[in-house]
């Protein structure tokens, strides 16, 4: 190191000059030198957008081995003025895959002084499917048990368009569900913008709606129902007048096909008689969804007791 030591600044200048000269004139060199190398050389794909649509993505390259000089793999890798090379796709939607020799005359035209050797991806799996619209009215989605929201929805717009693949499009649910992003606690005189949504590759005319609440109206029916009895004597012969207790349901027009009325119980209790004229008050149990509301209409039920046989 001993030359290196107590040199002056131009000294140091004129080294740092040397040395980037020859590394200048090195990688120029290399950069003229002839190389057999793989490369990814950037592809793209001609087919009709109007009627068909990529399931899956299809690659934007395809593996290579060139041979080419140093200039034009260093412009390949910064990617200028790179011309990729055109795939045209036929016979849609039944072609399923390309092999790699199918490419080559396409690549050998795309690449401009590089020698192609050979492709070394050996197949191209493609899945297509045809593009369709199809317009779905719209209806707010119910509760999470499946149960109708405690009001009513008007839609603006009412109905929607569905672009996409036609094996997505023709399993979406007519009228398609609108998920409100947070329940209301109960009914709403203003619009609620919505978002809509929706699978994967489908696209809509609007991305969002607007939902005008409205209370629900409540639908009503009469069941009859056969009372449990409790605490009553046994080996005591009684009757009971009436024998069947008339509960008046209430629930939504849309969970009416859905009712379990079993869930309707109505319990006499022999403890709760009242001694001065023999009645029994029945007792409602509490019900649950989607039954919004029970009332009892019979008041009383008359016991009469009679004395065991010997």
């Amino acid at each position: 190191m001993s030359p290196f030591l107590g040199q002056e600044r131009s000294y140091w200048r004129a080294v740092t000059a040397c040395f980037l000269a020859a590394s200048t004139f090195w990688m120029l060199n290399a950069l003229n030198k002839v190389y057999t190398t793989r490369i990814a050389y950037p592809v793209v794909w001609r087919y009709d957008a109007r009627k068909y649509v990529p399931v899956q993505p299809l690659p934007t390259e395809v593996a290579v081995n060139v041979t080419a000089r140093g200039w034009k793999l260093l412009r390949k890798n910064l990617m200028l003025d790179v011309r990729p090379a055109e795939i045209v796709l036929g016979r849609l939607p039944g072609t399923k895959f390309l092999p790699g020799t199918a490419l080559r005359p396409t690549l050998m035209g795309a690449m401009e002084g590089m020698q192609l050797n050979y492709v070394l991806t050996d197949t191209i799996f493609v899945e297509f499917d045809r593009l369709v619209s199809r317009r779905l009215p719209l209806m707010l989605s119910p509760a999470a048990d499946g149960t109708a929201l405690p009001f009513l929805a008007q839609f603006s717009p009412e109905s929607i368009s569905f672009r996409g693949p036609s094996q997505v499009v023709s399993r979406l649910s007519s009228p398609y569900l609108v998920h409100l992003p947070q329940a209301p606690a109960g009914s709403s005189s203003g619009s609620i913008r919505v978002p809509i949504g929706g699978p994967k590759l489908v696209t809509t005319d609007v991305q969002d709606v607007y939902i005008r609440l409205q209370p629900r109206p409540l639908v009503s029916r009469v069941v009859s129902v056969m009372p449990e009895l409790h605490n009553f004597p046994i080996g005591q012969a009684y009757t009971i007048r009436p024998v069947r207790m008339l509960v008046e349901v209430q629930s939504f027009g849309a969970d009416t096909a859905g009712l379990d009325l079993s869930q309707v119980r109505v319990l006499l209790d022999y403890g709760q008689l009242h001694a001065a004229d023999s009645t029994l008050q029945p007792l409602l149990t509490p019900t649950k969804p989607p039954i919004r509301g029970a009332r009892l209409l019979t008041p009383v039920v008359h016991v009469s007791l009679t004395s065991p046989k010997k």
